[in-house]
């Protein structure tokens, strides 16, 4: 049996059993965010039986095939509590930075981004980026006036070997920080894809004090999160679906954010 066809027999079992009770609470998602929709975005599977975490085992339904399976109604749940309080945090002008540092995820944390206007990091982690916030700031500074200096060319006094050194150099600030450009401040959440390969953010943001909202595979440990959505973190359509129903949430708080000023 092929890998396509296990995954198929999976999810024909696993819908059977989930179709009863697609049901969803609250507002506006009610037309996104279901069983269904999980199902076909793939998000209930999880990791091979033998990675299991056992923080993880009051939300998984089973195991088919070898392979764990998310339980969707918790996962439903979960994220329902995610979306609120990103409602209620975005319509009081709180900030959330979106991080997704693995390679199926740096575009799609990209685009989201772009779509809701809030900071991203997409490539590694700058260690101390929030505990050592004050540094962070000056380098942003840094990139934000040399850019403005190379546009107005105002760098006319350098050599060609020293604007060749300077362009590499503001090249490569502006892919590992170009996300965070317009910070200010530091955020009142993070968005983190995958804790493990994050795990940096996922410190900083606890020991700053900054609350912390993230997807949790089925080899993940849930503990220490604020709000955490069991949910496949690998495949490209659930990530992609799971962003898409976030930047929903984030854009219409944002317009109630602007009409209540």
């Amino acid at each position: 049996m092929t890998k396509k066809e296990i995954k198929e027999d999976i999810k024909e079992e696993v819908e059977k059993e989930a179709v009863k009770s697609d049901k969803v609470t609250k507002k506006e998602v009610v037309q996104t965010l279901s069983i269904t929709s999980l199902l076909e975005n793939g998000v209930h599977f999880g990791h091979k039986k033998a990675t299991r975490n056992p923080k993880m085992d009051p939300y998984i339904f089973g195991v088919r095939k070898g392979v764990n399976i998310i339980n969707l109604e918790k996962t439903i749940q979960k994220f329902q509590e995610a979306l609120d309080f990103v409602e209620q945090l975005v319509e009081k002008n709180g900030k959330i930075i979106l991080v997704g540092t693995k390679k199926q995820a740096k575009t799609l944390i990209g685009e989201a981004a772009e779509k809701t206007g809030m900071a991203y990091v997409n490539e590694r982690w700058i260690g101390g980026t929030f505990t050592n916030f004050k540094v962070i700031l000056k380098r942003l500074k840094y990139l934000k006036e040399q850019k403005e200096a190379i546009k107005e060319d105002k760098l006319a006094y350098l050599t060609k070997l020293e604007k060749g050194r300077l362009n590499k150099e503001i090249k490569n600030m502006e892919t590992r920080m170009g996300g965070l450009a317009e910070m200010t401040r530091l955020p009142e959440a993070i968005f983190v894809l995958d804790i493990d390969k994050d795990l940096t953010a996922v410190k900083e943001a606890r020991k700053q004090g900054i609350k912390i909202i993230a997807l949790v595979d089925t080899n993940n440990n849930p503990d220490n999160l604020d709000y955490f959505i069991p949910a496949n973190n690998d495949a490209l359509s659930s990530l992609k679906y799971i962003l898409e129903i976030l930047i929903q949430k984030i854009n219409k708080a944002q317009k109630k954010n602007l009409l209540n000023k």
